[in-house]
């Protein structure tokens, strides 16, 4: 009998195959003491076990080839910083020495005060980011602990074309099985922006996360098909149902080959009206697919990833050389640079000491913009780099979660200052540089005709304008089914963005996931979005959409979407459009 699993999609495409269970032994880790003595051996262990991961974690990046995706190599090279991090590979030994424990004990304190952190950000990007940190320190922990490599980890392992069920995955992990071979994966934890998420996507891996209870139904060598569109793992599938399936397989491959021909062509909607389609990019060495896709350039440049793994926030000067070689790669491409966007109380290694206080609301706490402007040491470096690379190519800055005219006038003020002191001291820089802000409160969507006459532009984030709007964390089990982007509100929002920007004569783009989920491509258009931003894997899907639609016929759609009660009445209609469009 056929049992039909469900869990979220991270990405998308079908695979059929022979389950590989990736089993790892319970960390079991106890606390215990030892002489004073015996201090000496028990840090050479801890720094032996350190050295031994950072050599595994080398000789995995070594095994890749020349030819994998440039993010691979980021990822890994982020474990290995953590290794070299005081953080990690120094507060353990301090506690050590501190509580005479055993060195196990002492990395899981160390690595709990970590986690603890993490679990205060408000970003939800940022947040997941205590993965790596887990995923780190469990590597330390194996090595002390005598574990053995996990099958996936040694040469000629057999698990080429296999699907991967897993508790969780490292970003390791995912790189090693991609080398050899296997076909998805599905993982019964995790997160849509966890690194192992992006690694996913990135590498073209069909992957599911949240399959709960997913080791109770199935075992190894189990036959299985994941649909990583609709997030379903079909555990047994009857020959009819894998049929269906393979088709499904040749017809994706077929599809994605005819979108590869659309990288040179034109985003024009069939009534003759230019889209401009832009890609999000978070890593330097990402900006290699941005020509790939044919994007126009970068609509959304995250800079998070600068504060990240460090003791002190990167100057001036690092700031400064990491977007002149973007502007390098980009080739004269538009690049668009979001400021800081830290979430809860600023506690990432690089951008301020810990609070240690706990925040029960982090995402209505200290971040992003309210952060730069409460600590403008951390904010003017990154404003004057921008201002000096401007000079190099044509560079945007914008302002995430503008609440309040007084902070856009913070800022604005604070750039006219920073150009009077580069004036002063000879540096060239864009001195029409266009400032715009992100519209992801709803107090900033309600007064965007405020905003949109001090800024040049402005930018939708979805992904917390939903959010906020819906007052719930989306990131939550519990809650996250409201999480709805058709909601009546959260439309009227949107509109309300694009027709302030239309009205003031500035350009309204959306950078939020929204922008890039192609069901909702068609109803963007009509709200009027001229301006898109998306992941570069999505890009040329909706480019697609947006050549094979007539804008003009959109009206009575808009009308109806805009006057109804649900988003469920919403959804059906535009799936009745895509079916009289298909």
């Amino acid at each position: 009998m056929t049992i039909s699993l469900q869990g979220v999609s991270v990405s998308r495409g079908v695979a059929i195959g022979q389950v590989h269970i990736v089993q790892r032994d319970q960390l079991d880790v106890h606390e215990y003491k030892i002489r004073k003595t015996q201090l000496d051996d028990e840090i050479l262990r801890f720094n032996d076990a350190i050295a031994l991961s950072r050599q595994q974690l080398r000789a995995i990046r070594d095994h890749i080839p020349v030819s994998t995706s440039v993010d691979i190599s980021a990822f890994l090279d982020t474990h290995l910083l953590m290794l070299e991090d005081v953080t990690l590979a120094e507060e353990p030994k301090r506690i050590i020495k501190e509580r005479l424990c055993n060195a196990e004990w002492a990395l899981k304190l160390q690595r709990d005060a970590l986690v603890n952190v993490f679990n205060e950000m408000a970003d939800s990007y940022l947040s997941t980011r205590r993965d790596d940190v887990d995923h780190v320190v469990n590597r330390i922990l194996r090595v002390l602990l005598n574990q053995k490599p996990l099958l996936h980890e040694v040469p000629n392992n057999n698990i080429k074309n296999r699907i991967i069920i897993a508790d969780d995955l490292t970003p390791s992990d995912t790189v090693l099985m991609q080398h050899y071979g296997i076909a998805a994966f599905a993982t019964e934890y995790g997160g849509p922006t966890s690194h192992t998420a992006i690694l996913a996507r990135s590498l073209g891996i069909p992957a599911i996360i949240g399959l709960h209870n997913a080791h109770r139904f199935i075992k190894n060598d189990d036959m299985v098909i994941v649909d990583g569109s609709t997030g379903v793992v079909l555990v047994d599938p009857d020959r009819s149902t894998k049929s269906y399936y393979e088709k499904s397989q040749r017809d994706e491959k077929r599809y994605y080959v005819s979108l590869g021909k659309l990288k040179n062509a034109p985003t024009q909607s069939k009534d003759g009206i230019s889209i401009m389609l832009m890609a999000n990019i978070e890593l330097p060495k990402d900006f290699e697919s941005v020509r790939d896709v044919g994007a126009k350039g970068v609509g959304l440049y995250r800079t998070e990833f600068l504060y990240m793994n460090r003791e002190t926030p990167p100057d001036e000067e690092e700031h400064y050389e990491t977007y002149l070689n973007v502007l390098k790669a980009l080739r004269g491409l538009p690049l668009t640079i979001r400021t800081l966007d830290l979430g809860a109380d600023k506690q990432v290694d690089g951008a301020g000491n810990q609070t240690g206080h706990v925040r029960s609301n982090p995402a209505l706490g200290l971040r992003a913009i309210r952060l730069c402007l409460k600590e403008p040491e951390l904010f003017r470096p990154q404003l004057r780099a921008m201002l000096r690379a401007s000079a190099h190519g044509p560079v945007r800055i914008m302002i995430p979660m503008l609440t309040n005219i007084q902070e856009m006038q913070q800022v604005l003020q604070m750039i006219d200052d920073l150009k009077k002191e580069l004036d002063n001291q000879l540096i060239k820089y864009d001195t029409d540089i266009k400032i715009g802000g992100m519209i992801e409160v709803p107090a900033a969507a309600i007064c965007a005709d405020i905003f949109a006459k001090k800024l040049d532009f402005l930018s939708i984030g979805t992904n917390d304008l939903i959010q906020y709007t819906m007052a719930i964390d989306r990131v939550n089990d519990e809650v996250n089914y409201l999480y709805d982007p058709l909601h009546p509100a959260v439309l009227r929002l949107i509109k309300t963005t694009i027709d302030a920007g239309k009205k003031a004569g500035i350009p309204v783009s959306m950078c939020g996931e929204m922008a890039g989920e192609k069901e909702h491509t068609q109803l963007l258009l009509g709200l009027g979005l001229r301006e898109f931003s998306v992941h570069t894997s999505a890009l040329l899907e909706v480019k697609k959409i947006i050549n094979n639609t007539d804008i003009s016929e959109l009206k009575t759609l808009t009308k109806k979407v805009l006057n109804a009660a649900t988003g469920a009445e919403i959804n059906l209609l535009l799936q009745q459009l895509a079916t009289e469009t298909a």
